[in-house]
């Protein structure tokens, strides 16, 4: 049934295309009558109505039609033989002038009517790219654009780009002014920077900001130029692209903000298994400061009240009170929940705030831990909280891998400025080493090699370090165990 249907088609189609060239060798046969008619009583000016019929039989080849065009090529070498040469009322074509006349017809038809069949495909394939391109702009949210230096004059608007920044292509190009106030007022210095320092330097210019459209929907565009030279190499126009990466923003959002909750609910775990250490290192303090209490009471109540000793005592249980405030506030720190805030952060008070938090841990599986930390190392810009959480999941990790181990155990953390402005820190252990079958592995999410182990510390730790500027990796040590290292660029400048 689609064969006889597509042989319909083509027949139909066949019998329309003859349609049209009977009526153009119809119309042109009424031209090349009335010419010849007007034409006839002023045979001397055999020349001119020549000339005529040429233009005839060219208007009709631009229709691309070789048919009827040399039908009427014919036809008008006919009539000036038989309507203008001698002998009159003769048809026959035999002399060199009209053979030549003959030959200059049907010569100029075809030729014609070739460049116009030609002419007509190359624009076709012109419109047919067009469309492609102007379907995969609207795929990518992508328009692009030409714009003149001087004066900053648009020179050409993609159909995309008047949907991007919705204005409307009817209302002809967008002036310069018009176009700068579709930035967001926040987004306009910079934007404008970038452009001067573009066509100050002749250089491209790549660039991310915000739109607010009439409506006051706010879009992120990326927008890309390349400079244009003349042959002298001065600066003329820009041409480049302009990109709705909105929906990118959104989604990059949104996985910062599932990272953030995952990186949470796997500080709450973490703390939630070390509850019975956290216990015992708040209860320490506390004890102290009960039998410091009681200490005191005692001084006050002989029958000569020592003031001095008293004092003293009061004060050590002021000092053990703030141990245990202090140990508490960095377990709700732990907990806390909000957007990452980036602060200026001495590397050194982290770890050591760290070694606090988890000193029980480790002595509870009989680990020494050391520190090798380098002084003046210069702060760096992180979230505290998220650098807590990598300290915590790689000293967790290298307490868990030496628990089972005989022989020395031992955690040691170090800290030192590395080349290109970094901060280096490492955690190493005295444990079984890296896994290695799975070394390429153990960063990925969900991989563990705990029996209830959920996998993420690693991964989170290693997102976390990315954000940050800097690279986590591991390796086992020379003699035993593993260390695990990560950099973070330094703030060289020192605090504000």
């Amino acid at each position: 049934m689609g064969r006889t249907s597509g042989t319909g088609l083509a027949a139909s189609a066949l019998i329309n295309k003859l349609r049209q060239s009977i009526v153009r060798v119809l119309l042109g046969g009424v031209a090349l009558a009335l010419v010849t008619l007007i034409g006839s009583p002023f045979k001397t000016y055999r020349g001119a109505v020549a000339l005529v019929y040429l233009m005839i039989v060219a208007v009709v080849s631009l229709t691309g039609d070789l048919f009827s065009s040399a039908i009427l090529a014919i036809a008008a070498s006919l009539c000036l033989r038989f309507f203008f040469a001698p002998p009159p009322s003769s048809a026959r074509i035999d002399e060199p002038l009209d053979i030549a006349a003959f030959i200059t017809f049907l010569a100029t038809a075809a030729v014609i009517t070739h460049l116009i069949s030609k002419m007509q495909l190359l624009t076709q394939e012109l419109r047919h790219r067009e469309a492609y391109l102007a379907e995969a702009q609207r795929i990518a949210h992508m328009g692009s654009w030409v714009w003149r230096v001087k004066g900053k004059e648009v020179l050409y608007l993609s159909e995309e780009w008047y949907r991007i920044y919705a204005f409307d292509p009817k209302g002809g190009l967008p002036s310069a002014e018009d176009r700068l106030q579709r930035i967001h007022p926040e987004d306009r210095l910079r934007w404008q920077g970038a452009i001067e320092r573009a066509t100050g330097d002749k250089s491209d210019y790549e660039i991310e900001f915000r739109i607010v459209l009439p409506d006051g929907t706010v879009k992120h565009i990326h927008t890309i130029g390349h400079p244009v030279l003349n042959g002298s190499g001065e600066l003329i126009q820009f041409l480049g692209s302009s990109t709705d990466i909105s929906e990118r923003k959104r989604s990059e959002e949104a996985l910062r903000q599932a990272q953030a909750d995952l990186a949470r609910v796997s500080r709450a775990n973490t703390i939630g298994e070390l509850t019975a250490s956290l216990a015992h290192e708040v209860n320490q303090p506390i004890a102290a400061a009960v039998t410091n209490a009681n200490t005191c009471l005692r001084w006050l109540t002989r029958d000569q009240p020592d003031v001095e000793e008293a004092r003293a005592a009061a004060t050590r249980i002021v000092k053990d009170g703030t141990r245990a405030a202090q140990i508490i506030s960095r377990v709700r720190f732990l907990f806390k929940k909000g957007a990452p805030q980036r602060e200026l952060v001495e590397v050194n008070e982290v770890i050591q705030e760290m070694i606090i938090l988890l000193r029980s841990e480790a002595a509870r599986h009989n680990i020494l831990v050391g520190t090798e930390m380098e002084a003046d190392l210069p702060v760096v810009m992180a979230d505290r909280v998220q650098l807590q959480q990598v300290l915590m999941n790689l000293m967790l990790n290298a307490i868990d891998a030496m628990k089972d181990v005989n022989g020395t155990r031992e955690l040691v953390i170090k800290s030192h400025r590395a080349e290109n402005d970094q901060v280096l820190v490492s955690v190493s252990d005295t444990g079984m080493g890296l896994p290695h079958q799975q070394v390429g592995q153990i960063f990925d999410a969900f991989f563990t090699t705990k029996p209830h182990g959920t996998g993420m510390g690693l991964s989170i730790s290693r997102s976390i370090v990315d954000s940050h500027g800097g690279r986590l990796w591991a390796a086992d040590n020379s003699s035993r165990g593993a260390s695990f290292c990560f950099t973070l660029p330094a703030k060289v400048e020192g605090k504000e």
